[in-house]
């Protein structure tokens, strides 16, 4: 179960009024690294703990990504979200290596 979205489709969004919540499915060590600017912090072994707080609104757009196209973490956040009742949930499969090798900003201590 995986509902690709894009780099340049994910850009537009955040761009839009109907901008999706970002989640990044790293250990939070990574995350404080680096960040898609405006991403929580949930990691793949955490969903169930943190999600119903994280994220209250199950019609929400979510957009889950991790480390890089090689990395699952962000497949198994997103299909453990999806048994949890979210009902629009989709993966940047490329993740925080293609954000950063396309010159994209991130938050954090880098």
């Amino acid at each position: 179960m995986t509902n690709p979205i894009s780099r340049t489709e994910l850009l537009r969004r955040l761009l839009s009024k109907d901008r999706p919540i970002l989640v990044e499915a790293l250990p939070e060590k990574y995350f404080s690294h680096s960040h898609l600017p405006g991403a929580i912090n949930m990691p793949h072994d955490q969903v169930d703990q943190l999600a119903a707080s994280a994220l209250p609104r199950k019609d929400a757009t979510v957009v889950v990504y991790c480390a890089s196209a090689t990395c699952q973490n962000s497949h198994i956040a997103a299909q453990r979200l999806s048994e949890l009742g979210y009902r629009d949930v989709q993966v940047y499969v490329e993740g925080k290596k293609d954000w950063i090798d396309s010159g994209l900003p991130t938050d954090g201590k880098h």
